[in-house]
């Protein structure tokens, strides 16, 4: 019998901060990663927290990504593992307790627990195993005789494409299946299974949830509360979980 599973995307769904920006920093403070383009990291980071615009953290991510990719090619392997793994130790118990308890949850009735994430798959790996997922995908990045090549993989992109082959490949159902995301990245991934939640959305997922009918949390310092189905009006109930 197929058995049962549940998919989460990691950064900012679990995880309350982002592993791949973590490990960027990490570098960063021991002068690892491109001076200049660093500061356009800070810099973009800045009119992300202000808001200066709707597209203000897709240009800070854009600016993180192309650092990583500059100062890669000239970083040794076991100086990028040591980074992950100083964000592992900080990060792995700093998650949100709505997903947190649901993956505990979940696992506990015997789901096969899945992490799709664009962080780097030897960090995803980490945190998927400290929580008791079964298995996880993140980017991967080419290396040649311990030398990064600048080269990578990034399956994230097409979440439900990377899903598809995981039920494939594990013999898994989709009947009773559950999928947490948070942004407009995720949709893809949540339109396939039965029971998907729009955790923390962005405005786009927040907008194809309420056209939908999907599950609506939201948690915000100590209080968790779901949405509750939008009427015309655009009015919800809402109750604290």
């Amino acid at each position: 019998m197929n058995r049962k599973f549940a998919v989460f995307d990691f950064d900012g769904t679990l995880i309350r901060w982002q592993l791949y920006h973590a490990i960027v920093d990490n570098l960063a403070q021991n002068n690892l990663v491109d001076g200049e383009s660093y500061e356009k990291v800070r810099l973009a980071r800045h009119k992300w927290k202000i808001r200066e615009s709707q597209d203000a953290f897709k240009d800070y991510e854009r600016e993180l990504v192309n650092c990583y990719n500059l100062s890669l090619p000239s970083l040794p392997q076991t100086q990028l593992d040591q980074a992950i793994n100083e964000v592992y130790q900080e990060h792995k118990q700093q998650v949100y307790v709505y997903t947190r308890d649901l993956v505990k949850e979940l696992k506990e009735k015997g789901y096969f627990l899945i992490a799709i994430s664009g962080s780097h798959r030897e960090a995803v790996e980490l945190v998927a195993k400290h929580y008791g997922f079964d298995d996880w995908v993140g980017t991967k990045y080419e290396i040649i005789d311990g030398k990064f090549t600048g080269k990578y993989q990034l399956p994230a992109t097409e979440k439900d494409v990377v899903l598809n082959k995981l039920i494939e490949e594990h013999d898994l159902s989709l009947e009773d299946s559950y999928g947490v995301g948070d942004s407009e990245g995720d949709i893809p991934m949540l339109e396939l299974v039965q029971n998907p939640i729009a955790f923390n959305p962005t405005e786009k997922l927040l907008a194809k949830a309420k056209e939908h009918g999907w599950k609506i949390v939201v948690e915000r310092k100590n209080v968790v509360y779901e949405l509750g189905k939008f009427d015309k009006n655009g009015e919800n109930n809402y109750h604290l979980l």
